[in-house]
């Protein structure tokens, strides 16, 4: 395959067809043996099976504990890892398609300029050494597409959209907040007009007022550029502000995926009522749901059938040998359990 053409503006997917499809998507890290003479014995399937689609404009979260694998499927999605297998369909407005998990480094470069990311630690993910402006402005030059005063007005430009000042290009990061310093990342990724953003837990390190900031930023931004998100969180009150549909991942794989308000209303998945059960509400007269117990699977050594079963109180006799496909549910969306076999 040819190396695509570089793009730069934002694309949105024709009108009715996904912006990114996510196909039988897997990412396994493989475990070796002790000792001098290291054979392979096994696989982390961190990603296993997963598959989506996401429309453009969307915002999409992935929820789960931590170790479910939200995060690995996420940057197998960017190919910040390169996917075991599967396909991650990327579809252009020029009616182009392409793979993004088959193609080589040197073909996905062009295509990075319609992919960022925000990162989670606004701390860790920017160059101290750096000023604020060559920060932002970076993306602009690897990729060669602004120079000299056209690209200083653009990193102002996009300065000003994310909250802070155009003189504050000249500062280093570490004379900001966490919340600046998360908005200076929120500019880097979008000073390309990039059509999707995957945003890794890009909230949970800040205050909650400052959160509460962030949010509203993401949501007028995706307004203003019709940007379509990944949205990577635990914190399940933030993903139904932000997002148009939830996936809940339970060790590598989606166990549930609907609408966010049939989802947070009408939950399906054993798993997916124990997330939102934990949820505190600021009401004395609303019991705490009961502890969910046990531990998230090892996905080094995952258990027969469904992952889910040795914790769930639900489990019957095809929990242990049969692994649940994802079903439709009664409105919308999927769900993989067997308890929804037999309705």
């Amino acid at each position: 395959m040819n190396a695509p053409a570089p793009v730069a503006e934002p694309a949105a997917a024709p009108q009715g067809q996904p912006l990114l499809s996510v196909r039988n998507l897997c990412k396994y890290f493989p475990i070796y043996s002790r000792g001098f003479m290291r054979k392979q014995v096994g696989n982390v399937k961190a990603v296993d099976d997963v598959s989506f689609d996401l429309m453009p404009g969307q915002t999409l979260g992935l929820v789960g504990e931590s170790g479910c694998g939200k995060t690995t499927c996420a940057r197998s999605i960017l190919r910040a890892l390169k996917p075991t297998s599967g396909e991650v369909l990327l579809n252009l407005p020029d009616g182009s398609h392409y793979d993004l998990a088959q193609l080589e480094d040197s073909q996905l470069k062009p295509l990075r300029q319609q992919m960022q990311m925000i990162f989670q630690d606004p701390f860790a993910s920017l160059n101290p050494r750096m000023t604020v402006g060559e920060i932002i402005a970076e993306p602009m030059r690897i990729h060669k597409l602004l120079h000299g005063s056209e690209l200083d007005d653009r990193v102002e430009s996009i300065l000003i959209k994310v909250g802070l000042k155009p003189e504050h290009r000249h500062r280093y990061p570490h004379a900001f907040s966490g919340g600046q310093r998360q908005r200076i990342g929120i500019a880097r990724a979008l000073i390309m007009n990039p059509a999707l953003v995957v945003a890794d837990e890009a909230v949970s390190a800040l205050d909650v007022s400052v959160q509460a900031q962030v949010i509203n930023l993401l949501g007028d931004l995706q307004d203003e550029f019709n940007l379509t998100y990944i949205f990577v969180a635990h914190d399940l009150s933030v993903v139904r502000h932000l997002c148009d549909r939830v996936a809940v991942m339970y060790a590598g794989r989606i166990v549930e995926l609907a609408p966010t308000d049939e989802l947070f209303d009408d939950p399906q998945h054993p798993y997916t009522k124990a997330l939102l059960g934990a949820v505190p509400y600021p009401d004395p007269d609303i019991p705490m749901a009961a502890d969910l117990g046990g531990e998230v699977a090892d996905t080094g050594k995952l258990p027969g059938g469904c992952s889910f079963h040795p914790r769930c109180k639900e489990c019957f006799e095809p929990c242990d040998s049969i692994t649940p496909e994802l079903l439709d549910r009664p409105q919308s969306g999927q769900v993989a359990c067997h308890l929804f076999d037999k309705k």
